[in-house]
């Protein structure tokens, strides 16, 4: 553990979710195959010959470009973004306004479903649960995880994910919203996550502490210095009020 700023007191601790508290880059590659076979099987359902396409992300890309530029707002939603672009892909390829919206949806669900097929260890369960006894704890996500379904909803008070209501980090607005929640002023806030950019310039920015936790090695690297930076998360109990 390295501390970089003086640790404040805090009454709260938040926590990014991928890839600080799990490795989520396994996960998503397995939901990308699933989700290629997924979309093979339905169009083939419709009659369409599925070997024209890969359905991997090179077929969806277009489409999520033009569902950006008619709608940019959609940016901090990813599961609208994404149900939006399976609708226009599902429209390229000859389906019906209906059946396009219905292909939309229940692909999205069965999308989130695999992407929150995973269990965390005891440990973690066990770590959370010590940490949720001592102080509250907050989510504060990008992602789309279900996390009822990985069963750590249980653990956060409050749990904030990007979407049209809450802009993605690093921008302030889940961090003010969590303080809020919380009816603490942000300094009292220490956030948890793996990325540089939106976990601590981000907390930074809106006046909290960040713990710098890259476990995985796979967030933006860091611009501006957190208050610390943990080798694992158990040293949280370290610093515990």
């Amino acid at each position: 553990m390295r501390f970089y700023r003086r640790l404040q007191p805090f009454h709260a601790i938040s926590f990014d979710l991928d890839d600080t508290l799990y490795s989520n880059q396994p996960v998503m590659l397995a939901t990308d195959t699933k989700m290629i076979a997924y979309f093979k099987r339905i169009f083939g359902d419709y009659g369409l010959d599925s070997n024209l396409h890969s359905f991997d992300f090179r077929f969806w890309w277009s489409f999520r470009h033009q569902v950006l530029e008619q709608s940019p707002a959609l940016v901090h939603d990813i599961g609208l973004l994404r149900e939006k672009s399976y609708y226009l892909g599902a429209l390229s390829l000859g389906l019906t306004d209906a059946e396009a919206r219905s292909v939309a949806g229940m692909a999205l669900d069965y999308f989130v479903e695999q992407r929150s097929n995973f269990t965390l260890p005891q440990q973690t369960h066990d770590f959370l649960s010590y940490l949720k006894r001592r102080v509250p704890l907050v989510a504060i996500t990008n992602g789309n995880v279900d996390t009822n379904k990985i069963g750590i909803a249980k653990y956060f008070s409050e749990h904030f994910n990007a979407s049209t209501d809450n802009k993605l980090k690093p921008d302030s607005d889940m961090f003010d919203k969590a303080c809020a929640a919380l009816k603490i002023p942000h300094a009292q806030l220490l956030h948890v996550g793996d990325c540089g950019k939106n976990d601590v310039f981000g907390a930074i920015n809106a006046g909290c502490q960040t713990a710098w936790l890259n476990p995985y090695q796979v967030g933006k690297p860091l611009k501006i210095l957190p208050t610390l930076a943990l080798e694992h998360i158990e040293q949280l109990t370290k610093i515990l009020p």
